[in-house]
């Protein structure tokens, strides 16, 4: 299936930036992002979503856990929209874990058809918004040959667009992006002096992609839970009790402000206190 399969075409799309423009220029590390950005944005430039709680939604309804799932749906878009309006520049959600495999076959083989689904109805929504799409994982044979020609016709459809990056951890792991990353660095023959933070995350997926700012996970867990486990590294996180499928624009500006009133220290202490310990 090409991009016409997806139900678009590629009229209006914006030239992509080159690798020189768009590609390492977005990465920080540590007390490098703080030099490098100045004073504390406003608005984070990465959020991550761990969208939790779809099953115990479905539960307190008396309704199967796959009906938690469809009612995500309505959340993904309407934070996709927030972000972009609020000025977020790059979203990644978590969609489906490296563990979560471990699901019975029914409610996994549902997942697969429901995000097919997602996919093929959003994709003009996306086009339209000048969102790029990519997919991070999404490499285990067990996915559906359709569902993953899909997601290369997206992330193909939309890589000109210049808006906000809108990454779907799909099959995701951060263990498994880190040893692969180690992999890739001894294939390379690098050798272990050589090795940096820089260099190493050269070698992760998407090594463009900007530290996270900003964690939010849905329905008061409060656990990493192998999400992007490099990037998130001087994360801010914040536990919204609400689960998933009630989470709204307004819930999300809400972890937005909450963000706006931490004091990111990167290890550091505050710039007023000149080392002082007192």
């Amino acid at each position: 299936m090409g991009e016409m399969g997806l139900g678009v075409t590629d009229h209006g799309v914006h030239r992509a930036r080159t690798a020189a423009e768009d590609g390492l220029a977005g990465r920080r590390y540590g007390n490098d992002q703080r030099r490098d950005e100045g004073p504390a944005r406003a608005v984070p430039r990465h959020v991550a979503c761990v969208m939790d709680g779809n099953g115990r939604w479905a539960q307190r309804r008396s309704l199967p856990r796959t009906a938690g799932h469809r009612a995500a749906e309505t959340t993904v878009i309407d934070i996709i929209e927030a972000a972009r309006a609020a000025g977020v520049e790059w979203l990644s959600l978590y969609a489906f874990s490296t563990e979560n495999w471990s699901r019975p076959g029914t409610e996994v083989d549902y997942l697969m058809r429901l995000v097919r689904r997602v996919v093929r109805k959003h994709a003009p929504l996306l086009l339209a918004r000048g969102i790029r799409c990519r997919f991070l994982g999404a490499a285990d044979p067990r996915i559906p040959r359709e569902l993953a020609q899909d997601f290369d016709d997206l992330a193909t459809l939309t890589a000109d667009n210049q808006g906000m990056t809108l990454t779907v951890a799909f099959d995701h792991g951060g263990r498994r992006d880190i040893v692969e990353a180690a992999r890739s660095l001894i294939r390379n023959g690098t050798q272990a002096e050589e090795v940096t933070e820089r260099l190493f995350a050269d070698h992760l997926p998407f090594p463009d992609t900007p530290d996270v700012d900003l964690v939010i996970r849905t329905s008061g867990e409060q656990r990493i839970s192998n999400f992007m486990l490099w990037q998130v590294a001087y994360a801010e996180w914040v536990f919204p009790d609400v689960l998933w499928p009630d989470f709204r624009a307004p819930d999300f500006l809400a972890c937005l402000h909450t963000y706006r009133r931490r004091d990111r220290r990167f290890g550091g202490v505050p710039a007023q206190t000149n080392g002082d310990p007192s």
